[in-house]
C-alpha cells in the first residue's frame, strides 16, 4: 500500500521572538502490536495535517533544546540537543503511540500510551550549520520501525538566522555508493531516456531476489517485479530498481518482516 505522510515543520522562538531551533522532516512509523486473539498485526501511523509543537525548548549552553511534536489520538514524538562549544547533536529521540487510536490499532491487547526510547545516531554538527539529509533513516526498537527522511534541522540557532551552511548525512554524500544487502539483479531492462515530446509508458520493473537471514539460515525468499502506482494530482509511476534497493526485515516464529528500501525515499514493507 502507498500512504500518504505530510511534512513537519517546526520554528520554535525565544522570549525576544527570534527562531532558535528550526526543523522540517517527514517521518512514519511501523509498529507490531498484539491483538485481543493473541496474534500480531503491523500497523502505519503517519503523521496527519494537524501537528502541534507544545513543550518545544530553545535551549542553551547549560540545558539542552527539545523538539517535540504531537500528533492524531494521543501520539506524541521529540528529540533533545545537546551541544558543545563547537557543535550540537541530536541525543535521544522518545516516541508515544497510543493503541486506544482504533483507526490505527484495531483489536489492540494493550491499551494506552507506550513510549520507547533510542539514542539518535546523528554526528555531531558544527554549530552555525544546518543538517540535511534526504535519504531514508531507521530506528528500530520494541517492535517500533521509525523512518525519517527530508531531514532540515538546526539547533542553538544564532541571532534568530537559519545558516545558509549544510552539514550533510553520510547517505547523502556523492562518495558513498549505496548499500545494497541480500540483493542480486535476476534480469536487466534498459530504460529508455525521457523523450522531450510526449511521454512514453513506463516499461516493466526489473525482476529482484531479495533474501533475509536469521542467524546463518536464509528465513524468506521473495523474487518479484514490483511497481507502484500513485494516485495523487496525476498517476505516478515507480519503478522499483532492485540494484539499488536493499533489504532488510526480521523472521519470527509466526511474523516474517521484509522492507525493501530504494534509497530515494521509498519503503515498501511486506
Amino acid at each position: 500500500g502507498f500512504f500518504q505522510s505530510y511534512a513537519v515543520e517546526v520554528d520554535v522562538k525565544d522570549a525576544s521572538n527570534a527562531t532558535c531551533l528550526y526543523a522540517k522532516w517527514m517521518m512514519r512509523f511501523l509498529i507490531k502490536y498484539e491483538t485481543n486473539s493473541s496474534d500480531y498485526k503491523n500497523a502505519n501511523l503517519n503523521l496527519s495535517s494537524n501537528v502541534t509543537h507544545n513543550g518545544s525548548v530553545c535551549g542553551n549552553d547549560t540545558q539542552a533544546a527539545l523538539l517535540a511534536v504531537q500528533f492524531g489520538e494521543g501520539h506524541s514524538w521529540s528529540i533533545n540537543f545537546t551541544k558543545t562549544n563547537e557543535t550540537y547533536q541530536g541525543d535521544f529521540i522518545t516516541f508515544t503511540y497510543n493503541t486506544n487510536d482504533t483507526a490505527v490499532f484495531p483489536d489492540a491487547k494493550r491499551k494506552g500510551p507506550i513510549t520507547i526510547v533510542v539514542k539518535d545516531t546523528m554526528r555531531p554538527v558544527q554549530l552555525n550549520n544546518v543538517f540535511v539529509c534526504h535519504n531514508t533513516d531507521f530506528f528500530e526498537a520494541e517492535n517500533v520501525t521509525q523512518i525519517f527522511w527530508n531531514v532540515t534541522v538546526q539547533a542553538f540557532v544564532q541571532n534568530g538566522t537559519i545558516s545558509k551552511k549544510e552539514s550533510r548525512c553520510r547517505a547523502d554524500a556523492p562518495t558513498v555508493p549505496p548499500t545494497i544487502a541480500n540483493v542480486t539483479t535476476a534480469s536487466t531492462t534498459t530504460l529508455s531516456p525521457s523523450p522531450t515530446t510526449a511521454p512514453r509508458p513506463v516499461e516493466n520493473p526489473e525482476t529482484g531476489n531479495y533474501s533475509l537471514k536469521s542467524g546463518n539460515k536464509t528465513c524468506l525468499l521473495a523474487t518479484v517485479g514490483l511497481q507502484l502506482n500513485v494516485s495523487q494530482d496525476k498517476p505516478l509511476l515507480i519503478n522499483i530498481n532492485p540494484k539499488t534497493t536493499s533489504a532488510d526485515g526480521t523472521c519470527g516464529n509466526t511474523t516474517a518482516i521484509l522492507k525493501l528500501n530504494d534509497g530515494n525515499s521509498t519503503l515498501i514493507g511486506f
